[in-house]
């Protein structure tokens, strides 16, 4: 599930986003002013930042300012109001990815938030090759070895793998395991992404009970590490 930190004062707005997004399966996190939601979008990991350009303590702008300035990528939608076009301006060329203006429709503010996210997507590196520890695979001809030992793996757990390692260090959720790899329309279960692990630590690990590349990280999913 994507994860968006909503910075917004106006907390019937905040209401409706909040509604809206959760209904297409975001899940929303709201901060009341600038300043909160700065100190959040760099102290956590969100994929989309929606910053309102007014805010209480810390103005959008300054917010879009100071994340870029410590090199926070996540994108940012930034919401304004007519009236403030050379605002708008001044955040994009900030570092703001895109901006809508009030008042909006949620269907507009949806597709831009999807439109955002995959382009986040897309800019993240393809691995079509990867190697730790003894284990060398080949993603475009799905082969596998550890050593001189071919490993037998199918293909959803080569895009499994291949999702961990484009996203190395990063903690994943089942629940956007399930949403990324899996997709909802085949409706499968966090206990699907728990015996993929086991599978794949079987076959990639060392010791599969002390795992040192896919480890479990309590309460919040899983990671990978080289």
């Amino acid at each position: 599930m994507k994860k968006i930190l909503l910075v917004e004062d106006d907390k019937a707005i905040v209401r409706g986003l909040t509604d809206n997004l959760q209904r297409e399966n975001f899940e929303v996190l709201a901060a009341e002013n600038g300043e909160q939601g700065y100190q959040l979008a760099k102290k956590n990991k969100y994929d989309l930042l929606i910053l309102d350009l007014l805010l209480p303590k810390l103005s959008g702008l300054e917010v879009c300012k100071k994340l870029r300035a410590e090199n926070v990528q996540v994108p940012i939608l930034m919401l304004t109001a007519k009236k403030e076009e050379v605002d708008k301006v001044l955040g994009l060329e900030l570092g703001a990815d895109d901006y809508l203006t009030k008042p909006f429709g949620m269907r507009e503010l949806v597709a831009r938030v999807r439109a955002l996210l995959r382009r986040s997507a897309e800019m993240i590196p393809r691995f079509d090759e990867l190697t730790f520890a003894d284990v060398q695979v080949d993603f475009k001809k799905q082969e596998a070895k550890r050593g001189k030992k071919p490993i037998e793996m199918s293909a959803k757990e080569f895009e499994l793998l291949r999702y961990f390692a484009e996203r190395e260090g990063d903690v994943i959720s089942r629940a956007q395991l399930l949403d990324d790899v899996w997709g909802y329309e085949v409706a499968p279960t966090t206990r699907t992404v728990d015996n993929y692990i086991l599978s794949l630590r079987k076959k990639i690990e060392a010791d599969p009970s002390r795992p040192k590349h896919l480890v479990t990280v309590h309460t919040a999913g899983y990671k990978f590490l080289r």
